[in-house]
């Protein structure tokens, strides 16, 4: 794996790749799961006061807390398997990870025909935590963290 730095010279700034070990993409990964979930939590939470989608299952905080640890574990293993295939890993995993956002959406807009606690805003509302999940998964994993 590696990260780039940046040192400036009199030519300018260079930029050197240095190795990420495992230890510091677990942490990473950690940190990032733990952000998406609280993240996520607070959008539940929020969606059960104001009685988005009552009696709908994936709105509730054991699922979503699991599914979300689940998610950016999952992210975690496809950035390191990049870092150590990939020529550009960072912009690889972006592309992949916006791929699979996308694809991640569907199986909500399925929820739709087939949970009948479902509504258009709860739905919603699971589209915007895979878009947490996703967001803290790239700007943690490859460092872009502001």
């Amino acid at each position: 794996m590696s990260t780039e730095t940046s040192t400036s010279g009199a030519g300018g700034t260079v930029s050197e790749s240095e190795p990420l070990g495992t230890g510091p993409l677990v942490r990473r990964g950690a940190l990032a799961a733990v952000l998406a979930s609280v993240t996520n939590a607070v959008l539940v939470l929020a969606a059960t006061a104001v009685g988005v989608a009552p009696g709908f299952r994936p709105l509730a905080i054991p699922p979503v807390l699991l599914l979300t640890v689940l998610g950016v574990a999952g992210a975690t293993a496809v950035y390191w398997l990049l870092c150590r295939r990939a020529s550009n890993p960072d912009r690889t995993f972006v592309r992949v990870a916006a791929v699979v956002l996308v694809l991640s959406f569907l199986p909500d807009i399925g929820l739709l025909s087939a949970d009948p606690a479902a509504t258009v805003a709860g739905v919603v509302v699971l589209m915007a935590m895979h878009v947490v999940a996703a967001a803290a998964s790239v700007a943690v994993l490859t460092g872009r963290v502001p």
